[in-house]
């Protein structure tokens, strides 16, 4: 045991000095802005200043938080797109509000206004009902929408309604879909009874473990970490996912040393679970996914290219 916690105290110095040389290489010009498109005190946003706290710490930086919602992140955007692109501005926002989002908001912004410093972590989105339901599956989920029951399906965005929409069709029935704002309406909409199942992106991790909640599927192209049994979307014969992540974003055009960077300090810290930030990703997401560089300019670009599809089966 000696050993093992020795080694753990090791990797984590050898990632904060990671973090350190990297940082000695590029700093910021000042305080650094950051932006956050989620709602105060919810799971997105602490993740956010989790991160910057410890950033704070390993690099002296200071960073200063600022909430800026609504749109699904385009608002964020937006108020970001001409602002500096040296560093001292970057913001939190999900890859479907530089994709679905941002496509349909038929602005004059594309993604190419912005510079993609890393993910954190991926959605553990699932269809999430209460337990005392009865169901313990989508397929009971249906028979009881087949058998005259009208079910309402909470959503917090316009392309999970889409997706909602999908999936009835797919199985033959039509979901009363509500609207609501972030992930944690729709939880409070599902324990409160006002909704029958709803998507949830992780925050049911808690009541699932505890019996009190049930994901009847995954709205993922994989199975959830945490009911790998629970159908995917394609196994209920819907082409589209709500596969995403949260991720960091900056102004675009930013200079090659400042991306570099801000995206090493940030993916160091989610990937750390000896972190706060980094044991509330594990806990909450299932552990870090960072997707930066080249790699993450193509998962933005093909979210954005795929939005149209998604956006004309839902009217058929």
């Amino acid at each position: 045991m000696k050993k093992f916690i020795t080694a753990a105290v090791a990797a984590v110095s050898i990632a904060a000095s990671a973090v350190s040389a990297t940082a000695a290489d590029w700093t910021p010009p000042g305080p650094i802005k950051l932006m956050i498109a989620f709602a105060a005190g919810g799971g997105a946003d602490t993740q956010a200043r989790l991160i910057a706290e410890e950033l704070e710490t390993r690099t002296g930086w200071q960073f200063i938080p600022e909430q800026l919602t609504g749109k699904g992140g385009v608002n964020l955007l937006n108020a970001m797109k001409d602002m500096p692109n040296d560093g001292s501005v970057i913001g939190m926002v999900v890859t479907e509000s530089l994709g679905y989002n941002l496509y349909s908001a038929k602005t004059d912004m594309t993604p190419a206004d912005f510079t993609g410093l890393t993910t954190t972590a991926g959605f553990q989105m699932g269809v999430v009902s209460q337990s005392s339901k009865g169901w313990s599956s989508m397929a009971d989920a249906v028979a009881a929408a087949k058998a005259g029951e009208q079910l309402r399906f909470g959503a917090m965005s316009q392309r999970l309604a889409d997706l909602a929409y999908l999936l009835g069709k797919a199985q033959g029935v039509e979901f009363n879909i509500i609207s609501v704002q972030g992930g944690k309406a729709v939880m409070n909409g599902v324990t409160a009874g006002d909704m029958d199942l709803g998507f949830m992106a992780g925050i049911q991790g808690k009541g699932v473990a505890a019996g009190d909640l049930v994901n009847l599927a995954s709205a993922l192209s994989t199975p959830l970490v945490q009911t790998p049994d629970a159908p995917t979307f394609a196994d209920l014969g819907v082409a589209y996912d709500s596969d995403g992540y949260f991720m960091f974003v900056a102004p675009g055009g930013m200079a090659d040393d400042a991306r570099t960077a801000l995206s090493e300090a940030i993916s160091s810290v989610a990937s750390d679970p000896e972190t706060k930030a980094g044991g509330l990703i594990k806990k909450a997401f299932g552990g870090a996914a960072i997707i930066k560089g080249a790699e993450l300019d193509a998962l933005i670009a093909k979210g954005f290219d795929e939005s149209e599809g998604l956006i004309k089966a839902a009217s058929e």
